[in-house]
């Protein structure tokens, strides 16, 4: 599982005054503890900081990499924000995201095609939220072959097929998982990859939920996730569920998270 860690996103109200008062201390510690908990990337977002977000995404990603010996997702729709955190990230980082919208998707592939870089494609269009399994195949069958055609190789590209709230639609979820299953059947090589807590919008006991649909998409294909790694319950319900999916040779990330103590 590709973990991407969630934490350091202005929206939440901590971070964004530390955004505000650069405070490269308190962002660096989130990225840390999310490095230390198992995160393979670390996303950044500055996305409420408008005018503002292409130096404060750049400084955001500084920050991060002056603690971190890893990657950055860089979240942004705005082509001038990623290039302004692309020019300094180090390394190759993952572009969250590309969608079938017009004018996202004209911005952004320029800036993809033909690199290393992974990106995360959203299943999302001009035409709206996508409900069935049928609606996501189709979206992610054009820009799949779109991002192939510009040259992104496919073991870069996390087909998220998009969560939506189960309060809405008591299909949603299936929906999900079983598009996450069609998808890597279809396109040998792919990821899968969601932002998964929105599943549990406006119910009681979301964390518990969150937990339960991980285990089911895991089952179904999904091999990464846009989570918080700090949820021990979380962290932990995704290295059983691989094990218990038949993708954890001989079992040793189950015992060596064990013997770590990440398991109680």
């Amino acid at each position: 599982m590709i973990i991407i860690g969630e934490l350091i996103n202005a929206s939440r109200k901590a971070i964004g005054a530390a955004i505000e008062a650069r405070d490269a201390a308190a962002i660096q510690k989130v990225a840390e503890d999310q490095h230390a908990a198992g995160a393979d990337f670390i996303d950044v977002n500055a996305g409420i900081f408008v005018k503002k977000e292409p130096e404060y995404l750049a400084w955001l990603v500084q920050s991060v990499q002056e603690v971190i010996d890893g990657p950055c997702a860089i979240d942004s729709p705005n082509p001038k924000a990623i290039e302004a955190a692309l020019a300094v990230h180090q390394g190759t980082p993952m572009i969250n995201s590309i969608s079938l919208e017009k004018e996202r998707y004209e911005n952004l592939m320029p800036i993809i095609a033909g690199t290393d870089m992974q990106v995360i494609a959203l299943c999302m269009s001009d035409d709206g939220m996508p409900k069935t399994v049928e609606d996501r195949l189709k979206i992610a069958d054009k820009l799949v072959n779109a991002l192939l055609q510009n040259n992104v190789k496919m073991e870069n590209i996390f087909v998220d097929p998009l969560v939506q709230p189960l309060s809405v639609d008591d299909t949603f979820g299936t929906e999900f998982i079983n598009a996450v299953e069609q998808i890597m059947q279809k396109f040998e090589g792919i990821h899968t990859a969601c932002g998964l807590s929105n599943i549990s919008y406006g119910l009681p006991l979301r964390p518990f939920l969150n937990q339960t649909f991980m285990v089911m998409a895991i089952t179904k294909g999904l091999d990464g996730a846009i989570v918080n790694p700090l949820d021990k319950k979380m962290m932990a319900n995704i290295t059983a569920a691989e094990t218990l999916a038949g993708k954890d040779s001989f079992c040793m990330n189950f015992l060596q998270a064990f013997r770590a103590g990440k398991l109680d």
